[in-house]
C-alpha cells in the first residue's frame, strides 16, 4: 500500500523534500522533519491542516547522528522515493566536505548512516550545508543539492563578515545512493546563496532559496524558476519574506495556496508566508504553531497507517 501511494504521489506531483500537494486526506498525514539545538538528531512533527504542527514522541529523537567526524544532524530532508522508501540527507558538520544519508521503510528503523563526500574532490571547499533531495520521475533518479563555499570563487560577492562564507549551490545525481555523478554547479544567482529547495509545479520547477548576502544584509527568501530540474534557473525575484532574517524554506501546497515555512532564526521562532500565484505573498506567521525550539527541515506525506506506527 505504501509503495503504491508513494508512486502515485511521485507521478502526480514529483515528490520532493518540500512536497507540494492538496489537503491531506483521511488516509494521509503531513510530517515535518526538523532538528533542535546545534543538530541533535531527527525530530518529527505532524499536522492535518498545514497550520498546527505537533511533535511526535514528546519531541524525542527518532535518529541520532553517527555520520561524519562532527556527528551533527542539521537540516534533515526526507522524501518518499521512487522505490517506496524514505530517503534522508542532512548536514553532518559545519566544515566537512560531505553530507549524511540514510533510508528507512517506516521512519523508525533506519539503514546504516553513510557519509557521502560530495565536495571531497575540491581542495578549497569549506563546507557542505543544508542538502536536499528532489526525485526526477522523468529520468528515475534523485538530485541531491547543497550550498558550498569554495575559497577564491566569486570575489565580487565576497564579504569579510560571517567568516567570509560565500556560497553557491551544487548538485549530484544518483539512482541508488551508491554511485553518484560528478559534482556540478546548480545555481549561481550573482549573490551568496544557501538553503535551496525545489518542487515541481505543472511544467516548471520552483526553487525557494535564501539570499545570504550580509552587506547590505538580505537574509531573506526568494524564488527562481526553471523548465528543467537541473536548470538553468531564472534570476531570483524580490523577497517573499519580511523585515526579519529567514532561512531553511520548505513548502506545502494546500489546494491552490502555497505555504512556505522558514526559520526566523534570530527570533528563535518559525515563520510562514502564503500565496495563490507565487507572486503576491502574505505573512501568516501568527497563524501557525510549531513545537518549541524547532529548527528548519522539510515537509513530506505519510499514510495514516504509517503515522499510527510512529505514534
Amino acid at each position: 500500500m505504501k509503495k503504491l501511494l508513494c508512486l502515485y504521489l511521485l507521478l502526480a506531483l514529483c515528490c520532493s523534500c518540500a512536497t507540494t500537494k492538496n489537503n491531506a486526506t483521511d488516509e494521509e498525514v503531513y510530517l515535518f522533519s526538523y532538528f533542535k539545538g546545534n543538530g541533535d538528531g531527527l525530530h518529527l512533527a505532524y499536522s492535518m491542516d498545514g497550520y498546527n504542527w505537533m511533535a511526535l514522541k514528546n519531541d524525542s529523537i527518532f535518529l541520532r547522528p553517527t555520520a561524519g567526524n562532527d556527528k551533527l544532524m542539521r537540516d534533515p530532508c526526507i522524501i518518499c522515493g521512487g522505490d517506496g522508501k524514505f530517503h534522508m540527507v542532512w548536514t553532518v558538520s559545519w566544515n566537512e566536505k560531505g553530507i549524511g544519508y540514510a533510508s528507512s521503510e517506516d521512519l523508525i528503523d533506519w539503514s546504516e548512516q553513510q557519509f557521502i563526500p560530495v565536495m571531497e574532490h575540491e581542495a578549497n571547499a569549506r563546507n557542505t550545508w543544508a542538502p536536499e533531495i528532489t526525485y526526477d520521475d522523468k529520468n528515475k533518479e534523485y538530485m541531491i543539492y547543497w550550498a558550498t563555499t569554495i575559497t577564491g570563487l566569486y570575489p565580487e560577492t565576497q564579504s569579510a563578515e560571517e567568516s567570509a562564507y560565500n556560497h553557491r549551490m551544487y548538485y549530484v545525481t544518483t539512482k541508488d545512493f551508491k554511485t553518484f555523478s560528478d559534482t556540478k554547479l546548480l545555481y549561481e544567482p550573482g549573490f551568496n546563496v544557501i538553503d535551496a529547495t525545489i518542487v515541481k509545479d505543472d511544467n516548471q520547477y520552483v526553487m525557494f532559496l535564501k539570499d545570504e548576502t550580509r552587506e547590505p544584509a538580505q537574509k531573506n527568501i526568494k524564488v527562481a524558476y526553471s523548465e528543467n530540474l537541473a536548470g538553468p534557473y531564472s534570476s531570483a525575484g524580490t523577497p517573499i519574506t519580511g523585515n526579519y532574517w529567514a532561512e531553511g524554506p520548505t513548502t506545502l501546497k494546500l489546494n491552490d495556496t502555497w505555504i512556505v515555512y522558514f526559520d526566523k532564526y534570530r527570533d528563535h521562532a518559525m515563520g510562514a508566508v502564503q500565496s495563490t500565484d507565487l507572486q503576491n505573498w502574505t505573512d501568516i506567521s501568527d497563524q501557525i504553531s510549531f513545537p518549541q525550539g524547532m529548527r528548519h527541515g522539510s515537509i513530506f506525506t505519510v499514510t495514516k497507517a504509517e503515522f499510527d506506527k510512529l505514534k
